[in-house]
């Protein structure tokens, strides 16, 4: 694992004027260490999240080496991509449900055991999906972002993606999270285990967002990354202009900490799965 991502590196740092078979190969590797969970974007050691760039290097290498093809579906139907991201094949085994409707699973991707997806949905190369996850209609997993165990994403949700420049931080939400309808979480956000974002919620690295129950707003982490606190239930709120306590604009509000009845509102139910 360790000699493909070092050789993945040097195809992204010196990258040749021509890439030969042997190139493709690694990528070919690349590509299946990722669809095994066996290497991913981001992994928490010591209770802190690491970043991987190799991985970010490894799907941009990806881009270069492919060729634009033409991929039938039916007799009537077909989409162009690069030949080196086609579909994930979806393994039974896993007791994955990918209900029909126009869903998508890029290769790259790693999708958990008794994962649901409803569609339709969409998951990016680089995402890693864990084990327990509902993806719900028109919700988008982007490329290279992490979502925990027992997560549900729900109708038309957005995990933002990213894969430039290399240094930018994916999207990481962790375990028995609840990610409300028609809400986008973007740019690096950290959501911490069993926090709940209400629906319409959005949240970037620029979003100011107040603690009403400790009174003040959350502060970055010593990394710079915004992090949503560990079972902090946030609801969408405004906050007046200090040039102009006329004018107010958009500021996410932790209304409470997670409780039984909180519990309760987004219980997952274990027969979906």
């Amino acid at each position: 694992m360790a000699s493909v991502l070092k050789e993945i590196e040097k195809l992204y740092d010196e990258p040749p004027i021509i890439y030969l078979d042997e190139d493709k190969d690694i990528f070919k590797k690349f590509i299946e260490l990722l669809n095994e969970g066996e290497i991913r974007t981001v992994e928490k050691k010591n209770g802190k999240w690491i970043i991987n760039k190799a991985v970010k290097k490894g799907i941009l290498v990806g881009f270069r080496i492919g060729e634009i093809i033409k991929i039938k579906c039916n007799s009537s139907y077909y989409f162009s991509d690069k030949n080196t991201f086609p579909l994930k094949k979806v393994s039974i085994e896993s007791n994955i449900r990918l209900v029909p409707g126009g869903s998508s699973i890029r290769t790259g991707s790693y999708i958990g055991k008794n994962v649901t997806m409803m569609p339709p949905m969409y998951i990016n190369t680089g995402a890693y999906v864990d084990d327990g996850t509902m993806i719900d209609s028109h919700a988008l997993v982007g490329s290279c972002a992490y979502v925990g165990k027992r997560v549900h994403l729900s109708a038309g949700a957005i995990l933002g993606g990213v894969l430039e420049p290399i240094g930018a931080n994916p999207v990481i939400i962790e375990d028995d999270v609840f990610i409300g309808g028609n809400s986008g979480i973007y740019e690096g956000i950290i959501v911490k285990q069993k926090a709940i974002i209400a629906a319409g919620v959005t949240i970037t690295d620029s979003t100011p967002i107040y603690d009403a129950v400790n009174k003040k707003y959350l502060e970055k982490n010593e990394d710079g990354i915004r992090e949503i606190p560990e079972k902090a239930v946030i609801i969408s709120g405004t906050r007046k202009l200090k040039s102009d306590e006329n004018f107010s604009v958009y500021c996410p509000i932790i209304i409470k900490y997670r409780d039984e009845k909180s519990d309760n509102s987004v219980i997952l139910e274990s027969e979906l799965r």
